[in-house]
């Protein structure tokens, strides 16, 4: 299945509502994506994403629908030449390989975007399709 990668837009929110609205999704992601998810949330959400150059985190977008989102997350201090990936997926498009592209595609945009010498992915246990990506 074809996608890109672009920026979250204010078109993108009632979509990223009704997929991200999902605690299979939200329960092996940061408690900074909320869960529920509201209007509200969803906007603040796309709001936070356009306030980092070059983009920290993009949507995955189909046909002009954004179905996931996936970020490379700079730390600092000590941990200053890092950055993390984090990723989450439509639950109706698990399993057919987007997020792997998806994956590969944000780490040579990290390198090629941000002073770094190394992406890590953290994942909980019993997450063994995000295992499995990374």
């Amino acid at each position: 299945m074809e996608f890109i990668l672009s920026a979250w837009k204010d078109s993108n929110l009632e979509h990223l509502v009704l997929v991200a609205n999902n605690y299979k999704i939200a329960k092996n992601l940061a408690n900074t994506f909320p869960f529920p998810n509201t209007i509200d949330a969803g906007q603040q959400f796309i709001d936070m994403t356009k306030r980092h150059s070059p983009l920290h985190i993009k949507a995955i977008d189909i046909e002009g629908t954004a179905v996931g989102g996936i970020g490379i997350h700079p730390q600092s201090d000590i941990m200053c030449k890092n950055a993390e990936i984090g990723f989450w997926l439509d639950e109706n498009l698990w399993g057919r390989g987007i997020m792997t592209k998806a994956v590969k595609q944000m780490v040579n945009y990290g390198f090629e975007q941000f002073v770094i010498n190394r992406i890590y992915g953290r994942v909980y246990q019993t997450n063994l399709g995000s295992q499995s990506v990374l």
